[in-house]
């Protein structure tokens, strides 16, 4: 399924209002760590690992994604929902290099994953937007040192004329 530029940043959009909207409160995450210390389970320590995912403190995802890469390595039933998750993290946390490739890993054995897609398509987008900037913060450097460099040659041929 191709998109245009226009249909990919119209999904990004689409992406960041669903996360904006799915901010979880304190009381639900503490109320979620304090279950998976009860009773650590693989579904429990899930429910707190995808919930962290959606959360916008560094520290948080960070550990979200380590939370849910531990339950695909020990072989979770619902693998594709942690990946999808840490690809959340990741993206919220401005990697979406690497968000992208575990969405494209999802997208490898599940084509059908539609939270993958839309994800995979906003990192790609993310990604484009990011080094549009970087570029032009470039550009802009090198434009105020040409700038300088041309104040500082006529300086001294004013000063070289007295």
């Amino acid at each position: 399924m191709g998109h245009t530029k226009a249909s990919q940043k119209q999904i990004r959009r689409d992406l960041d209002e669903k996360l904006s909207l799915a901010i979880p409160s304190r009381e639900l995450l503490e109320e979620l760590a304090v279950k998976c210390a009860e009773t650590p389970t693989p579904d429990t320590t899930f429910q707190y690992g995808f919930c962290l995912s959606k959360s916008r403190q560094e520290s948080e995802l960070r550990y979200a994604v380590t939370i849910l890469d531990s339950l695909v390595k020990e072989g979770y039933e619902h693998q594709i929902d942690c990946m999808v998750g840490a690809a959340t993290a990741l993206y919220i946390l401005g990697e979406y290099d690497e968000g992208r490739r575990r969405c494209e890993a999802i997208l490898r054995s599940k084509p059908d994953s539609r939270a993958a897609a839309e994800l995979h398509l906003a990192c790609i987008d993310a990604a484009e937007e990011a080094e549009q900037r970087r570029a032009k913060k470039a550009a802009a450097g090198t434009a105020a040192v040409a700038a300088l460099g041309v104040a500082v040659a006529i300086g001294g041929m004013l000063v070289s004329k007295r």
